[in-house]
């Protein structure tokens, strides 16, 4: 009789790499391109980043496929690949935020607030004396942009109600206007502007120009994105909620109003602030319906209006005599506008958290 010795156990799990060899491995990468490239030409960031990302794949991939197994190898690539795709999706946003907000920050002051900037003519030195300021490019700003959205924001819910309420599948008035919400969505902003110029030229004449005609062009910019957030958040809301109402026998308006839309009262406002940050850093439309001055201008049914969006590119497109005070005008309303649209995005964020339907 003969005795055998005993066989190793089978292993029931791969090799492992260690946690930290991805940083590791990258960081090693980078080092040795940075370091071919200075030694054979000098060093090219886009060249460094491209090398690197690839060789860091080829390096991980190989790695992986030797120590642990086929599946680890893809998984750890393709993981490689979608974080580089969002850092190639991200670094524009970062690099022009960088750009916005240093470059307009060497502007911005309370005077550049506060006062009205333009050009005057200063009879005892005999120059044209440019003021740095864009009080009249926020007041214009806000007053079109509030404007337009007391026009579209009625239209927009009252819009999304029927659809979602009252139009039934196969009503032919319920798809033509989800048809029109379709092709005005993909309106370029220049169009509603030129809409909104012709309109009134055709009501007030040539000089058709003031702060209301580039509200009804951003209007028509907006009530495609309210009705089709309100139309989203209506369809989120419980049929339940709708049947036990009505079952209770109240009328079905005001089962909408109490129930329904007090439900999707958070996605609306929501839906809402995100359309006015969409629309207010709009220049086409504005500049041709509302055109551009320098002057203070509060009254939005006579005469030009300023802007950020179009204080920004005239500024920067058509400079005055001194065009680095120009250009850092341009700077510090393209910064405001950054700010303004930030703050509607917070806004937007502040009302979803208090709207929210809390549990119970």
């Amino acid at each position: 009789m003969t005795v055998t010795a005993p066989s190793a156990p089978l292993a029931l799990t791969s090799g492992q790499l260690p946690r930290f060899i991805e940083p590791m491995v990258l960081a090693g990468v980078a080092i040795v391109v940075a370091g071919l490239q200075f030694l054979f030409g000098g060093f090219n960031l886009a060249a460094w980043l491209i090398l690197t990302a690839l060789l860091y794949l080829i390096a991980i991939g190989i790695g992986s496929a030797i120590v642990e197994n086929r599946r680890k190898a893809v998984d750890r690539v393709i993981r490689g690949l979608v974080t580089a795709a969002f850092l190639l999706a991200v670094a524009p946003l970062i690099s022009t935020l960088y750009t916005v907000v240093s470059k307009g920050l060497a502007v911005v002051n309370l005077p550049f607030i506060t006062q009205v900037g333009g050009s005057a003519f200063d009879p005892d030195t005999l120059e044209v004396v440019a003021t740095a300021g864009a009080w009249q490019a926020i007041t214009g700003t806000l007053i079109i942009t509030g404007i337009a959205a007391l026009i579209s924001v009625p239209i927009g819910i009252l819009a999304a109600v029927y659809l979602v309420e009252y139009a039934q599948p196969n009503n032919p008035l319920r798809r033509a206007i989800t048809f029109l919400v379709d092709v005005m969505t993909g309106i370029p902003s220049i169009v509603a502007g030129l809409f909104a110029f012709s309109l009134f030229s055709l009501i007030v004449g040539p000089k058709a120009f003031s702060g209301f005609s580039a509200s009804i062009a951003l209007s028509v910019l907006m009530i495609p994105i309210v009705i089709r957030s309100t139309e989203e958040m209506l369809r989120l809301v419980p049929a339940d909620l709708r049947e036990a109402s009505l079952a209770l026998g109240v009328p079905r308006s005001a089962t909408i109003i109490k129930v329904v839309l007090r439900t999707a009262a958070s996605g609306i406002i929501t839906g809402v602030v995100l359309a006015v940050a969409r629309v207010v850093g709009e220049t086409a439309p504005i500049f041709i319906a509302a055109s551009f001055t320098d002057n203070f201008n509060a009254n939005p049914f006579e005469g030009p209006m300023q802007t950020l969006p179009v204080m920004a590119y005239t500024a920067y497109s058509f400079p005055g005599q001194d065009i680095d005070a120009s250009q850092a005008n341009a700077w510090g309303a393209a910064f405001l506008l950054v700010v303004l649209v930030v703050i509607f995005n917070l806004i937007a964020r502040i009302v979803a958290a208090v709207f929210a339907p809390k549990a119970r």
